[in-house]
């Protein structure tokens, strides 16, 4: 019996229309796949996502949970997050938060967020809020962006110095005196106490049974665990399995669970903020910690701006700035000092930030740059390598207390003016930053030129004088336009 079939010359035509449909179908499939996609929201806040975490189910319910708190655009970009930055310039919102597995979140990912968000428009200066949400597992990620009662903070605990009269109550490990401690009650005053040098189970406690509101540290630190001594030994946080623990000088382990919302400032810390995967001191700190925001080096740190300043402006001037503005107010501040006092080395990105396995790394960079001096080394160091956790339009504030000044911004008819009175002498660490109501364009100073003002088109930031004297006021006056709303349409 005759086999029927194809003819040798229409199977091999065949044969190339389809090879011809399948190329077609995977450039397309390709192309899709490169596409941002970008649908606006009503809110002014962004959620910005890849591909690959918006389509694992239990993190786009992270998304969507943002989504709908802040009636957010959702921007998704394919493979780098630079991506986004069509997207974002497009939108334009007061706030962005960038949803991220831990193995996206690392040192790279951060120096990224921050150099991308300074490129929204022609100033140098970061053109929005961000934070980056994340977790040891999506359902961490998922407590933090749902979360929406603001925090007051009240009770602090630190292991380094802190002013605890900021506080209601509070507790203060030391970290250069062993076997000393400061404790304040409702009420009282801070009293020193002895304390056994080995305070690894005392601050364990103090997290699960004290419910501090915030918490901060210095000292020497990894991504894998926190030295509680500093000159002296001392006991260790660490953490496993997103579990954060105590590890005392007898290697008893003091497990921490203590959920209560707060906020974390590893300051002075090297690495603390720095995720290099699952398995470290952030995931950790935020999975049983109960840490909603945080901010934190992922590199090493020797200079500190970038950690005491948010400290400082967050804590020493209680209820003026919410965390997430404190963290950008500092980095506001940085990049001005770049800008006015290094002007010619202010726009340098530094290639390599792994100062732990390469001891010559900073002079390696000063020399191939052109750096020189500490500060200008320490400042572009400082201005992209602190990582900030959480949602950044998420509000913790400390309880406000009297203030060594006043400040003030109103509008009206185009016109803005923004006033300091100072209720004593003072210096100040920090210039004055106040951030604006809207955005805005085509600014005209009219009073107040003598102070150096730098109004950008969503804050304002005030150089001089270097120090207040009491009584006195000093008032900058502005005129410009309010930009427009951005579009709310669908792109892709």
């Amino acid at each position: 019996m005759k086999q029927l079939g194809w003819p040798g010359e229409a199977l091999r035509r065949l044969a190339r229309v389809v090879t011809v449909a399948c190329v077609l179908a995977g450039v397309a499939t390709a192309g899709a796949a490169r596409q941002v996609r970008c649908v606006a929201g009503k809110g002014d806040y962004a959620v910005v996502v890849s591909r690959a975490t918006y389509d694992a189910g239990p993190w786009r319910q992270v998304v969507e949970a943002l989504r709908a708190k802040h009636q957010a655009s959702v921007i998704v970009y394919p493979y780098s997050v630079w991506e986004a930055r069509a997207a974002l310039v497009d939108v334009f919102p007061r706030y962005a938060c960038f949803v991220a597995r831990p193995t996206e979140a690392g040192r790279r990912f951060v120096v990224n967020v921050h150099r991308m968000t300074r490129t929204l428009d022609a100033d140098p200066y970061t053109d929005v809020l961000w934070g980056i949400v994340t977790g040891y597992e999506a359902k961490d990620a998922l407590r933090i962006a749902t979360h929406s009662e603001p925090l007051v903070v009240r009770k602090g605990a630190a292991g380094t110095g802190l002013d605890l009269g900021v506080f209601d109550a509070g507790r203060v490990f030391s970290e250069g005196e062993k076997g000393a401690m400061w404790e304040k009650v409702p009420g009282g005053k801070a009293v020193k106490k002895a304390v056994p040098q080995d305070t690894t189970k005392l601050l364990v406690e103090t997290f699960n049974t004290f419910h501090p509101d915030l918490f901060v540290t210095s000292g020497h630190a990894t991504p894998r665990d926190w030295q509680i001594g500093y000159s002296y030994k001392n006991g260790q946080f660490r953490c496993k399995g997103g579990q954060l623990f105590g590890l005392d000088l007898k290697k008893r382990v003091h497990p921490i669970h203590s959920p209560n919302p707060k906020v974390y400032l590893p300051a002075g810390n090297c690495l603390m903020g720095h995720i290099p995967d699952r398995e470290c001191m952030a995931l950790a700190f935020m999975r049983t910690g109960g840490v909603m925001q945080m901010y934190g080096y992922t590199v090493l740190t020797w200079f500190g701006y970038g950690g005491w300043g948010v400290r400082d402006l967050f804590v020493a001037q209680p209820g003026r700035y919410t965390l997430a503005e404190a963290f950008y107010a500092n980095g506001q501040c940085l990049i001005h000092r770049l800008e006015t006092r290094f002007p010619k080395k202010a726009r340098v990105n530094f290639e390599n930030y792994d100062l732990y396995h390469d001891r010559k790394l900073l002079g390696k960079l000063a020399a191939k740059h052109g750096v020189r001096g500490k500060e200008a080394l320490g400042l572009l160091w400082d201005r992209d390598t602190v990582a900030f956790y959480g949602d950044p339009a998420w509000e913790a504030r400390v309880a406000p207390r009297p203030l060594a000044w006043t400040q003030r911004l109103t509008a009206k008819g185009g016109v803005y003016t923004f006033e300091v009175v100072a209720d004593r002498d003072t210096g100040r660490p920090r210039p004055p930053v106040a951030l604006l109501p809207h955005r805005v364009a085509n600014v005209e100073i009219v009073e107040g030129k003598e102070l150096s003002p730098v109004v950008t088109d969503n804050f304002l930031l005030l150089p001089k004088p270097a120090k207040f004297e009491k009584g006195k006021s000093y008032k900058v006056v502005f005129r410009a336009t309010r930009c427009a709303a951005r579009s709310s349409e669908t792109r892709q």
